[in-house]
């Protein structure tokens, strides 16, 4: 998307040309045409003027022609009229100038140009002879003047060439004043094209500049609306904004620094470090400022701790960054205060939590070294006794003999069957223990390979037994290999165990990805069941809900796989129902191990 600023500088160019180009229309091809106009009617009315003028000197030199000869015949005839030499001369003088100027002005009309050559031609011819009858009559010869005046008559024949002429002149006259009027027409034509062409580009121009005019309008008003919803914006921000000079006065401060820093509408333009009753007297912070307009510098998460108008002592974050103004050469300065008073009492609560957790974990630590200390009074301290029970006991039935009752021989056994147990409960904590303090060895463990494995483990524990597995397609999964192990090695124990009573017993392991996208393994039995009212006594050390006369064990195991499992980052649970089976599962990381580690 183009920037509205970007759009009228784009379209500037094409405005200038448009402007031009009527400026043109309307002034300069009026004046050009106008100007042609002008021209040609002067060219057609010089045409004009002068066919007239070329009539009228035909007629000046016929009638100059006439008169010589009209004197001539007047001195011949003994009739004294005045100046008729004179009349006869001037005739003779001025008639060859005449010709010489009717020459020029018929040179752009080729028939009037031959006329006129055979005017001058019979003029000269006929001026000859009245120039002979003129020195006859000086000399007495009248009848030879009267001849030259009637040769001159008969032989050169004026009037006829000269009604030529005056007939082509009239006729180039009506043809030029034709032409002039057709001009005349076309000027008007013209002169109404352009004019309509003029009121078009007048209103192109003035629809354009109201369009322009209106769209500034608009703009304005965009740009106004903008402003008011920026500050509307600025000041519903609860965050405390200012705008500095480059003297850091204030030029414009939300609702919230007005709050916070006591400015109101007639301290306006005053020093930053006079707000606020002196919290924003810090040499430091001040000349950190100066560097952020000077050096175009950011000053980015500056703490400071500020006692405000209302005498509350918070601890503030202030950022500030140098802003340059279109419409100045001075930079102005943006500043914002995060108020962080409560994340710096959390800080402090958590650090006095994380205080008081060292003192728990030093604590557990030495909670841990004790039951350390006491697993190993258990695996050392308690089985000697132990044995010690056993053996003498077996050594009193060997010493008694024969002479062993029954009911001494019950008490030994019972003796001993007890310290069997609790040799196993002692081995059984010992497990449990180490499953929670023990590293975890992670590595890829291949799920499938573990349940055959402990499949035909189970199988060879149980002779006679008849089992039908199902057991997916399991994946490889990263973890500790001898802890999942185990995992399998109970849950799998237990649903061989629980379904003894079954001639056909059948143990289905399963698999399924999670929506979270971790992989939930189930082991199904079709066994005894449980309540579901005391599903959480399973998972429980030494728990049992059968008796130890119906199923062996001693309720270890499902602790064991519940402890492996949260190692793991896995959760367990179970369903069941009396007689009709149970289900186990139990979650791992869907993470793929490494090639390197197949």
């Amino acid at each position: 998307m183009i920037p509205g600023g970007m759009r009228q500088v784009a379209a500037m160019p094409w405005r200038t040309g448009g402007l031009l180009l009527a400026v043109l229309v309307i002034v300069a091809l009026p004046y050009m045409i106008t100007r042609g106009s002008s021209k040609e009617s002067l060219q057609a009315g010089e045409l004009v003027t002068r066919s007239a003028e070329v009539q009228a000197l035909v007629y000046r030199i016929a009638d100059q022609t006439h008169a010589a000869e009209s004197a001539i015949q007047h001195l011949l005839a003994d009739d004294p009229y005045s100046h008729a030499e004179t009349i006869a001369l001037s005739a003779e003088n001025s008639i060859p100038g005449q010709l010489d100027e009717l020459r020029h002005m018929t040179a752009d009309n080729a028939a009037q140009e031959h006329l006129v050559e055979q005017l001058s031609a019979v003029e000269n011819g006929r001026l000859a002879l009245l120039h002979q009858a003129m020195q006859r009559y000086q000399h007495n010869d009248r009848a030879g003047a009267e001849q030259a005046l009637r040769d001159a008559s008969a032989l050169f024949h004026v009037d006829e060439i000269a009604d030529k002429i005056v007939a082509a002149a009239e006729l180039a006259l009506q043809q030029r004043r034709e032409a002039a009027r057709k001009q005349s027409d076309n000027s008007r034509l013209v002169l109404t094209l352009t004019a309509a062409a003029q009121l078009l580009m007048l209103m192109i121009v003035v629809i354009v500049s109201e369009r322009q005019i209106g769209r500034r309008l608009q703009a304005e008003v965009r740009e106004r609306q903008a402003v008011q919803r920026s500050q509307m914006i600025l000041q519903a921000v609860r965050e405390p904004i200012a705008l500095l000079d480059h003297n850091l006065r204030t030029l414009l401060v939300n609702a919230a620094f007005s709050e916070l820093y006591g400015v109101s509408e007639e301290s306006r333009a005053e020093y930053l470090e006079d707000l606020g009753q002196g919290a924003w007297a810090d040499e430091v912070l001040l000349q950190r400022l100066r560097d952020v307009l000077l050096r175009d510098r950011e000053l980015w998460d500056f703490e400071l701790t500020q006692r405000t108008i209302d005498g509350v002592e918070r601890h503030v974050v202030i950022n500030a960054r140098r802003l340059q103004q279109q419409d100045s050469e001075s930079p102005v300065l943006l500043l914002t205060v995060s108020d962080v008073t409560a994340r710096a009492l959390v800080e402090l609560q958590v650090k006095e939590l994380n205080h008081q957790l060292e003192g728990k974990v030093a604590q557990i630590s030495d909670v841990n070294r004790e039951l350390e200390a006491f697993s190993y009074s258990v695996s050392h301290d308690l089985r000697a006794p132990l044995r010690h029970i056993t053996a003498f006991a077996q050594k009193l039935e060997d010493h008694l003999g024969e002479d062993v009752d029954g009911t001494s021989h019950h008490y030994l056994s019972v003796i001993r069957d007890a310290s069997h147990r609790m040799a196993q409960l002692i081995e059984d904590l010992l497990v449990f223990s180490r499953l929670g303090r023990g590293a975890l060895r992670l590595q890829a463990v291949d799920m499938r390979a573990l349940v055959n494995e402990t499949c035909a483990l189970a199988e060879s524990e149980a002779p006679g037994r008849r089992i039908v597995w199902h057991v997916d397609q399991l994946p490889v999964v990263v973890g500790d290999e001898n802890m999942l192990r185990t995992v399998w090695q109970n849950l799998i124990g237990n649903a061989v165990k629980y379904t003894g009573q079954r001639e056909i017993a059948h143990v289905d392991v399963s698999v399924q990805q999670a929506d979270g996208g971790d992989y939930e393994f189930t082991v199904a039995d079709d066994g005894t069941g449980f309540d579901m009212r005391y599903v959480e006594k399973l998972f429980g050390v030494f728990q049992r809900l059968h008796k130890a006369s119906e199923f062996p064990g001693n309720g270890i195991g499902l602790a064991n796989v519940r402890r492996i499992v949260m190692r793991h980052g896995g959760r367990v649970w179970a369903e069941g129902e009396p007689g009709r089976g149970a289900r186990f599962h139990f979650t791992l990381s869907a993470i793929e191990p490494p090639s390197s580690s197949l």
